[in-house]
């Protein structure tokens, strides 16, 4: 994962956008994925927000499991005084109440000349967590374009929100160096990274090694098998075998059945699975 080219020149631009307009925002909406909350969350983010009041949006909680979305929920909260934590499933718009509820307590908060103006929020998040998808809930139409696929947001777009505060939406900002190794493959697992640059096979081997670990039953029954092999390796031959993707020769497929891992994995048709714990 370290050769991975995911800090392409549309980023810096981001970067720098979200620095000249962020005076201009009472608070920010961070955007993060429910599975991945620690690799999810840009550190640039926290450089760039510093104090100013935040919601964590927790999105795509329905994908993560139940007692993951409570763990950091709380462990949100519990970390900063300026910080406010809410699990969502913006495809069906679940949470959304909440939120809005919490950002109108936020607006009333102002005092001064402050409360005459519009309650201003600022969107953020690496790619692919569904920063589009909540904005289309929160405005109530369709004002930003979505897809199941990093760098679809390209440059930033102010909207009004019922009852009149403003969003601004930004693309979504990956970082120039993952301290972690494990962040980049997590981020990858996720689609917060282009498949066109990894080696698929690869990481969804490395995946099934993960699954196996952490929520072997899940997988064994979504692949119909009696047990798992000792490797990731004879683990995801065993799937491929599974559904059928063999090459002629009786070869397995890896790309294919590497895509498939990730596929499912994506859609949460394996499970409801969380990668990293607070605790963790």
């Amino acid at each position: 994962m370290n050769n991975i080219n995911w800090y392409p020149g549309h980023m810096k631009k981001t970067r720098e956008l979200i620095r000249d307009n962020f005076k201009m925002v009472d608070a920010v909406v961070e955007v993060i994925d429910a599975r991945i909350p620690r690799s999810s969350r840009n550190p640039i983010i926290d450089e760039l927000v510093n104090r100013k009041p935040r919601v964590v949006v927790l999105n795509k909680s329905d994908l993560a499991d139940e007692e993951g979305n409570r763990a950091w929920a709380e462990h949100l909260r519990a970390a900063s005084e300026n910080v406010r934590a809410i699990s969502m499933n913006s495809m069906r718009g679940e949470g959304l109440k909440p939120l809005l509820s919490l950002l109108e307590k936020m607006a009333a908060e102002r005092t001064g000349n402050a409360a005459m103006k519009p309650y201003r929020l600022m969107i953020v998040g690496v790619p692919n967590v569904g920063k589009s998808s909540l904005i289309n809930r929160m405005t109530g139409h369709k004002s930003a374009k979505t897809g199941d696929r990093p760098g679809v947001t390209r440059g930033k777009q102010w909207l009004t929100l019922p009852g009149g505060m403003q969003l601004l939406d930004t693309p979504g900002i990956l970082w120039p160096k993952f301290e972690d190794p494990k962040t980049g493959e997590y981020l990858a697992y996720c689609g917060s990274i282009k498949d066109e640059i990894l080696d698929v096979p690869t990481l969804a081997m490395n995946l099934t090694g993960l699954l196996t670990e952490r929520y072997p039953e899940l997988l064994k029954a979504r692949f119909k098998l009696e047990e798992t092999g000792e490797t990731p390796l004879e683990t995801m031959e065993m799937m491929a075998l599974a559904r059928g993707c063999i090459l002629p020769g009786k070869r397995i497929d890896y790309e294919r059945i590497g895509r498939l891992i990730l596929d499912e994995f994506r859609g949460g048709k394996i499970g409801r699975i969380t990668l990293e714990f607070p605790q963790e």
